[in-house]
């Protein structure tokens, strides 16, 4: 049923309904008014359909005594509830604000204020968990953030009072996966305090790094100080997990005074963090390749996402890869170790079943769809295919990634494909080009901003021509020292030659 569909009565008790707030799966949610006080309320009511349902109304009941146990300012208040023509009813504190979910979707907070956010639902937790409620089902849904900065959590649906059994036939509606301890995964009657913690260590998560996690959780991302605290608060085993929620607010606590009383040493663990993240996306080494000299040098961007990869293939045949994502933000540096995952296990796919036939374009198409689907961030990317036995190479790239040829006469060529950006759009069509590869022949390939307007180009033919007197491995390194290209603080730079020998 729509919206549109239900009635709208003109009361519930003794509350003037004025207007159809939301409906859920369980219940409706109306805004009324308060004859005495002439305050907005939320009235909840359950359905009709539900009224005979003992599950469904033993449920609404526990909800309105739970939130009448718990008057705490981060948790909604209760104002009444009763029976009404239709059934049962609760009158709840009207919130003007929006959800965690949608305020984490919308935009970021620096870390102190996020985990000041953080704290005010601990406190919360540390209420319910005191009059032995445990919520069993806290997600950025039902935590509101109000317009002066407030936080208040609702939705106490599946909440449980520890001295009470949890019956069985409500094991269906245990909470939301993404969020849940394992221990309530396996079992929602074997819930406890501590699985409240790991529930509010996802959030905590997601809130710091600003993005929702979809169950990847990387706590590589996050300073080692806070990594340790959301270790504990997210350990699998409950012995070695968070007891009590007073000692997670305390660490917190601590955390937040230790970033503002040294600064500096938080920044600096910060930085250090960042730039171990970046350094998972780059080769340790250069590989050792028969009939093929190589030559890599790379310059890290603040926040710069840039993967660089060497994979031999089926067929004595070998790939090179760069990948950039588009933005320069700490998600998107996320997003390209998610992307390298996706490669890896593509290209090793490949390696396992001993695929012949081997198409850059299939591949791309595949990446293209994997990450519409799973990551919603848009990457440049040059792909060359090597195959020294059939003195060939096969190249495909996006946006204005370029292929730098010279062969053994010293004649430069680029090669370049009209490819989308990976990410851009389901119906993207994936071209490649291919060209004999000779004995001595070099090619260079650069990360795409470095080629990217008409002007570099021109500057880059012209200088070199000037390098092909140096080794093919020094190549690279000469490129960066000799400045060929305007260093931009927020970019990557990295230059990969090969030759064959």
């Amino acid at each position: 049923m729509d919206e549109k569909d239900i009635n709208i009565p003109d009361k519930i008790g003794p509350y003037t309904i004025k207007s159809i707030f939301t409906k859920g799966g369980m219940s409706i949610l109306y805004l009324g008014i308060s004859e005495d006080s002439l305050k907005p309320l939320i009235i909840k009511v359950l359905p009709p359909k539900f009224s005979k349902n003992k599950e469904m109304v033993d449920r609404f009941l526990k909800e309105s005594k739970i939130i009448s146990l718990s008057n705490h300012p981060n948790i909604i208040k209760l104002y009444g509830q009763g029976t009404w023509e239709n059934g049962l009813y609760i009158a709840m504190e009207f919130i003007q604000g929006i959800s965690l979910r949608q305020f984490i979707q919308q935009r970021s907070f620096s870390t102190k204020k996020a985990l000041e956010i953080i704290l005010q639902v601990a406190y919360a937790l540390a209420h319910l968990h005191s009059h032995k409620i445990i919520h069993r089902d806290l997600k950025p849904e039902n935590i509101l953030i109000t317009e002066s900065g407030d936080i208040k959590v609702i939705d106490f649906g599946i909440s449980h009072i520890l001295k009470e059994k949890i019956k069985k036939e409500n094991s269906s509606f245990i909470g939301t996966p993404v969020y849940m301890s394992p221990e309530q995964k396996k079992n929602p009657e074997n819930v406890s305090f501590s699985s409240d913690i790991f529930s509010l260590g996802v959030i905590t998560y997601e809130l710091v790094l600003g993005r929702l996690s979809h169950g990847a959780i990387q706590l590589s991302l996050l300073p080692e100080e806070l990594k340790k605290i959301l270790e504990k608060a997210l350990n699998l085993s409950l012995n070695e997990r968070y007891f009590s929620i007073v000692d997670f607010i305390t660490d917190i606590a601590r955390y937040i005074k230790y970033c503002s009383e040294q600064p500096k040493k938080y920044m600096d663990e910060v930085v250090k963090t960042l730039d171990s993240f970046q350094d998972n996306l780059l080769p340790k080494e250069i590989p050792f390749w028969p009939q093929i000299e190589i030559g890599l040098s790379k310059e890290k961007g603040y926040l710069s996402g840039i993967y660089i990869d060497f994979f031999k293939i089926p067929q004595n045949k070998y790939i090179i890869l760069i990948s950039e994502p588009l933005e320069n933000t700490l998600e998107a540096l996320n997003q390209s170790s998610i992307l390298k995952g996706m490669i890896k296990a593509t290209i090793y796919n490949i390696i396992y079943s001993n695929q012949e036939d081997i198409h850059l374009t299939s591949l791309l198409s595949f990446l293209n769809d994997s990450i519409l689907q799973e990551i919603k961030q848009r990457f440049s990317i040059s792909m060359l295919m090597l195959i020294p036995e059939k003195a060939k190479f096969v190249f495909a790239s996006s946006k204005s990634n370029i292929l730098t040829y010279i062969n053994n006469s010293k004649k430069i060529t680029y090669f370049l494909t009209p490819n989308p950006l990976l990410g851009e759009d389901s119906n993207s069509i994936f071209v490649e080009t291919a060209s004999c590869w000779h004995l001595n022949d070099k090619l260079i390939l650069t990360s795409s901003n470095l080629l990217s307007t008409e002007k570099k180009k021109k500057e880059f033919i012209e200088k070199i021509s000037s390098l092909l007197i140096y080794p093919t491995k020094t190549i690279p390194e000469k490129i960066i020292k000799d400045n060929f290209f305007e260093k931009e603080k927020s970019k990557s730079r990295a230059i990969i030659s090969l030759e064959k020998i």
